[in-house]
């Protein structure tokens, strides 16, 4: 028996060896496989455990996005673009203390925006979450609250906040109001956003796969690349659509040059472009594996944009595993990975193409949506 038969079985047998995966006969898992499922929302919260709330302000055209584990979630990160902002990435190395996190924000304004993880932090101490040490009379916990924000501050919105910014107030009204069901487009953290040439905004997808296993997405689209092919409207992630969940354009308009970029940005500057986004599942992952599922995932964004990862990115993708089906098969588990990262390459690219397709401009304002080009 070669490789390619040991890794075909290994993948068959991985499939099979959820506890509490859902049953399916074996017709409905070959439809699944062939067309793709989504979950009941097609958003992140369809993984079981995981809650989004989210607020913005339209003066200042910012926002905040919090991703609530609903109990503490094994984490990881992968940042790879050349301009980052972030908050508590470091404690999410796979041989650091703390494996669990209470909640993500994703959040604009730039290093401002990263007051919102305080915000978080504050709110979740006060109700006793978070990380102890004994727990002693008197002795607050410390809630892990990673925190990525992207540039929108030259985004024609009033940031003439001196020493009051807004993004500690978004953060708490955004926690407060989390629940399974959010607005996708000009919202949250991508209320300010801009993808390439266009307005940028948040998106999420989620996929359902055969075995039972859950992968959801949620994205902040800031990026210098562009989201659609030259010279028309067809998303780069158009072969990853599920149904006509962006348009259901079809792929027939994908071709570039090399060298074409399209609807970029075209006088990119460092730090001033990100997409930042989470990845969730509720198959029970390590802190190492999670980190494997993080990277495999970053390649949903190069699916999605053209360019991506560049010197003036801070792109950063976190990854959070609630823990609710178990791998049986020892064996199995690093097969199992594989089988998640990659659909959770596609669940982003999807995110990432939904979230620009459901932007809207500003109240007021006219200017290219992806509905106008």
């Amino acid at each position: 028996m070669n490789r390619r038969t040991v890794l075909g079985s290994a993948l068959i047998g991985a499939a099979a060896s959820v506890t509490g995966a859902a049953s399916a006969k074996p017709a409905a898992q070959s439809a699944a496989r062939a067309s793709g499922r989504t979950g009941p929302l097609n958003l992140i919260t369809d993984v079981e455990g995981i809650k989004i709330g989210q607020a913005h302000d339209a003066g200042v055209r910012t926002g905040v996005t919090v991703i609530l584990a609903e109990k503490p979630a094994v984490a990881a990160v992968d940042v790879r673009g050349g301009g980052p902002a972030g908050r508590e990435t470091d404690v999410l190395k796979p041989e650091n203390l703390v494996q669990e996190v209470d909640a993500i924000v994703l959040s604009g304004g730039s290093v401002y925006g990263l007051a919102s993880g305080d915000g978080i932090a504050a709110w979740m101490g006060m109700r006793g979450r978070g990380y102890g040490m004994g727990g002693a009379p008197g002795v607050p916990p410390s809630p892990i609250v990673p925190t990525a924000c992207l540039y929108d501050l030259a985004n024609g919105g009033n940031k003439n906040w001196e020493m009051d910014p807004p993004y500690r107030r978004l953060a708490v009204e955004a926690l407060e109001a989390a629940g399974d069901r959010f607005d996708l487009g000009t919202a949250g953290a991508g209320y300010g956003a801009e993808a390439g040439a266009l307005k940028g905004g948040i998106g999420s997808a989620s996929a359902l796969m055969a075995n039972g296993w859950t992968v959801g997405a949620i994205v902040a689209v800031n990026s210098v690349g562009a989201v659609v092919a030259p010279n028309g409207k067809t998303f780069w992630a158009a072969p990853f659509e599920i149904g006509d969940e962006f348009g259901g354009m079809g792929s027939a308009g994908l071709a570039a040059s090399a060298e074409d970029w399209g609807l970029s940005k075209g006088r990119a500057r460092p730090r001033e472009n990100t997409t930042i986004a989470c990845i969730a599942t509720d198959v029970a992952l390590t802190r190492v594996e999670c980190q494997r599922l993080a990277i495999m995932a970053q390649d949903g964004m190069a699916r999605a944009i053209r360019p991506s990862h560049a010197p003036f990115d801070g792109d950063t993708l976190f990854c959070l595993s609630t823990g609710k089906k178990v791998i049986d098969n020892p064996a199995l588990r690093q097969v199992a990975v594989a089988q998640l990262g990659n659909v959770a390459a596609d669940v982003l690219a999807r995110a990432i193409a939904r979230g620009v397709y459901h932007a809207t401009n500003y109240e007021g304002v006219t200017g290219q949506t992806w509905r106008e080009l």
